[in-house]
């Protein structure tokens, strides 16, 4: 039996800034974008290349704005990563290694860098090498 994480919420103040950030500036694609009733909007975006989405909106969760902290997005490499998510005008920490301050050969869990969205909810981009699945 598998269980597939497929979407995470998090809690935001204003739907339409969290939207245009997530899609516009951190590059995710925009999955789902509707109204449910009166009360309800969901939106839902993914981050390029993951199996689980983020779901923000209004009406989802009692959360407060900026509540979730230390969402990891993997990534193979951190310093390209960063560089991609600078260039969209997203705000990321300097590329900060486990134990030694730097991190030569930048191993596997050992990298990390942090962004917030505009609400506070911060993101951690971790480096980590898999091995390529069997052709």
């Amino acid at each position: 039996m598998e269980f597939k994480l497929e979407l995470v919420l998090i809690p935001v103040a204003d739907v339409d800034r969290a939207k245009a950030f997530y899609t516009e500036q951190a590059g995710f694609y925009l999955e789902v974008d509707t109204p449910v009733g009166e009360n309800m909007r969901v939106v839902q975006v993914t981050p390029p290349g993951s199996a689980c989405s983020v779901g923000f909106g209004t009406g989802i969760t009692a959360a407060p704005p900026g509540s979730a902290q230390g969402l990891h997005l993997v990534v193979s490499d951190i310093v390209a990563a960063r560089a991609d998510m600078l260039r969209r005008g997203v705000k990321v920490s300097e590329v900060r290694h486990l134990e030694s301050g730097t991190e030569p050969q930048r191993a596997s869990y050992e990298s990390f860098a942090d962004f917030a969205d505009p609400d506070g909810n911060v993101w951690v981009l971790e480096e980590v090498h898999r091995a390529e699945p069997a052709a």
